[in-house]
């Protein structure tokens, strides 16, 4: 189904007049998506072969080792999708959860949703989960892949002709002309990629707005990108990165644009609704370890930090200590290791049974100089895991610091 330029998207482009337009004009909450009208099959060769691509994209993805085989997740999940958009519009939908830690999803013209667990790591509840998968079926919905096909397929044609006619002209001034008629077409192609990230916002607040989870959420997910974005770069000693601003070449808004006009989009009655933060937290309990150790190696310190600790504002448990353990070890100052030593003591005094705690315990305790409670712990991590993987190298440094 082909949405349209309706009241929607005439507010995207509205919005897209200006970077800063959602704080200047008022901006109404986003309408209800259109009816549902009922399966879509692919129309014209150019869509009957994006989905040939695709279907065959999605063969190769089934058999990904980085797809997550968990039906408790991957249904969890698919049925957050559903409640956004409802069970109408899903059926047709197949969700790919995949254990990479990078903060994005996407959905191909075939129906193929893929969702990183790096996204899944950083959403708070139900309603910011909502948001962003409501923002990627908005595009799936609007046949933005094909509009845009088609629009670098336009400017790559007029660039060719005009390559022609500048090489026969020769002249200087034929180049000169060449050149500011690439950047155009370039930049026009940059621009049009914004505007369809801003309807498939509005799209989405639309599915929000009509679900029974707080729309107010998509506003908060982009001001903890930003926050996220400013903690790493601190760390680093880089320049605070700026939210305001297009660059020529972006492909999405900017993220305070985002943020200013997904709070206005919202409709005011709904930011009593219910997040679905137990849900999600439920949800995500028995993957939240592995989601974390993944986050800590990509080594972003401020960005890992800023993650742990607003995961627990709601309270410290057991894999948050003990993430943050990790996090600290892995900087291997030796101020670090003190602190390491510190969170992952807490994490055991929460849950003793942890085996990764003993054992960050143990090796945090020995580079510090507590070498006896570090072999302590060291041995009870091999109780608690005998079969680990590293269990003989552990063993042996247990026997080395026991002489």
């Amino acid at each position: 189904m082909k949405i349209p330029l309706s009241a929607l998207a005439a507010a995207a482009l509205v919005i897209a007049a200006s970077a800063n337009a959602a704080t200047k004009a008022k901006v109404q909450p986003a309408p209800p998506p259109p009816p549902y009208a009922g399966a879509y099959q692919p129309q014209g060769v150019d869509e009957i072969g994006m989905w040939k691509e695709d279907d065959e994209d999605e063969r190769r993805l089934a058999n990904s080792p980085l797809v997550i085989h968990d039906p408790t997740l991957n249904g969890y999940v698919k049925n957050v999708l559903c409640g956004t958009v409802g069970v109408d519009r899903c059926k047709a939908t197949r969700v790919y959860i995949l254990r990479t830690p990078l903060f994005n999803a996407t959905m191909s013209p075939n129906g193929t949703m893929r969702v990183y667990s790096g996204l899944l790591l950083r959403m708070r509840d139900e309603a910011e989960l909502a948001s962003v998968l409501g923002h990627e079926f908005g595009h799936y919905e609007s046949r933005h892949s094909l509009s845009r096909f088609r629009a670098a397929r336009s400017g790559n044609d007029l660039l060719s002709w005009a390559a022609v006619l500048a090489s026969m002209s020769g002249t200087y001034a034929a180049a000169a002309n060449y050149d500011s008629l690439q950047l155009s077409v370039y930049g026009g192609l940059y621009r049009y990629q914004r505007d369809n990230e801003r309807e498939a916002d509005m799209l989405g607040l639309g599915y929000l707005n009509t679900s029974s989870l707080p729309p107010q959420s998509a506003a908060k997910v982009w001001r903890n990108v930003m926050a996220e974005a400013e903690a790493s770069a601190t760390s680093r000693g880089l320049k605070k990165p700026r939210f305001d601003s297009i660059a020529f070449f972006a492909s999405h808004p900017p993220e305070a644009e985002r943020a200013e006009y997904l709070a206005a989009l919202a409709v005011p009655d709904g930011a009593s609704r219910d997040t679905g933060a137990r849900r999600y937290a439920a949800a995500l309990a028995r993957w939240l370890p592995l989601f974390l150790d993944d986050q800590v190696k990509l080594n972003d310190f401020g960005g890992s930090e800023y993650i742990i600790n607003s995961l627990a504002e709601n309270g410290w448990t057991a894999p948050l200590w003990s993430a943050r353990g990790d996090l600290y070890r892995a900087r291997g100052n030796q101020r670090d290791l003190v602190n390491a030593a510190e969170f992952y003591g807490n994490a055991v005094a929460l849950d003793p049974k942890l085996a990764e705690a003993q054992r960050g315990l143990g090796l945090s305790l020995i580079k510090t100089g507590r070498r006896e409670e570090g072999r302590a712990a060291l041995s009870n991590y091999l109780s608690l895991k005998p079969d680990a993987s590293d269990a003989a190298i552990i063993g042996m440094l247990v026997q080395k610091e026991a002489n």
